[in-house]
């Protein structure tokens, strides 16, 4: 499989395909790749021209096509003779509960250790630090929840709102959470159909219509991500009447995943490491090892940008 996946995001700009060159035309020049080396093209350029010959060799060369609209993926285009990787999808759908639990327990663990790590940073001094670090570190399986009652107190008292509480359906913080998790959630959706998992098979989350599970399962540790970047704004911001998703926080918050962070003997974009986090979901999958698996857990430093 080719290791490429481009993104198109120039306000305007013109695709095309020649002598097997992925081209990118701009005002500011004209750009190219073999498409060849192209795994997938992800497009969220708000005004991009694709000519048809793209579209012909984009199949031949078996590379996907995924056309974004405020950065959410809505259309996959694919070559007629895979919607996803066959294999792949049989795979994750044959996956042993054994294996499947061991999967979801990485992410977990990871999560609840970056929800630790952020809250150390938030309020090195807060009396339920220990609480949510003897939770973090625990080996239980339903460990979640309550890492994230605590963590949300905790974060809710280093914001000055001690009687804060995570409700999807509530204004003011709340709702730029909200925002930023879109943000995120995108981006793992972007790299899931770049790498042909199917979304719609997870491994936790409960399958609803129109849903996509396994981008919930697999974004759940780059959360407190989105919760650092959206507590930057609300405190450069003390006025609550300004937490409101306004043009200045889209700016602000999709900014996100081209933070720098440490993951793995690398440092890299977020959006990176969530690719290379995703790769390697994708090869425990295939080779039917966890041990492949290898989500992102903050280090030091990684709540400075």
């Amino acid at each position: 499989m080719s290791f490429h996946i481009v993104n198109i995001d120039a306000a305007h700009c013109s695709l095309s395909c020649r002598d097997g060159q992925l081209t990118c035309t701009t005002a500011e020049g004209e750009r190219k790749l073999p498409l060849e080396d192209v795994a997938s093209i992800i497009i969220t350029s708000f005004s991009a021209t694709i000519h048809s010959q793209l579209l012909l060799e984009a199949a031949k060369q078996g590379v996907a096509l995924i056309i974004c609209e405020a950065f959410k993926p809505v259309s996959l285009v694919l070559p007629a003779n895979r919607s996803t990787d066959t294999l792949l999808s049989r795979a994750l759908l044959n996956l042993t509960p054994k294996h499947r639990q061991a999967l979801w327990q990485k992410t977990v663990d990871a999560k609840c250790l970056n929800q630790l790590s952020l809250a150390q940073k938030l309020a090195p001094g807060d009396k339920q630090l220990p609480v949510l670090e003897l939770e973090a570190r625990s080996r239980k399986p339903h460990k979640e929840p309550g890492c994230a009652r605590t963590f949300w107190q905790i974060l809710g008292r280093a914001l000055g709102e001690p009687g804060f509480t995570r409700e999807r359906s509530q204004p003011g913080f709340n709702s730029l959470l909200n925002y930023g998790y879109a943000v995120l959630l995108s981006s793992v959706l972007h790299k899931l159909f770049a790498l042909g998992l199917d979304p719609t098979f997870g491994l936790a989350h409960v399958v609803r219509e129109r849903s996509t599970p396994l981008a919930y399962d697999l974004m759940e540790p780059f959360r407190p991500c989105v919760d650092w970047r959206v507590f930057q704004y609300a405190k450069a911001h003390p006025n609550q009447a300004e937490w409101q998703v306004n043009k200045e926080f889209r700016q602000w918050v999709t900014g996100f995943p081209l933070v720098r962070v440490d993951y793995l003997d690398f440092t890299l974009e977020i959006q990176g490491v969530i690719e290379g986090m995703v790769r390697g979901f994708r090869h425990a999958v295939l080779d039917a090892d966890p041990r492949c698996y290898k989500p992102w857990q903050a280090k030091e430093g990684a709540w400075t940008a």
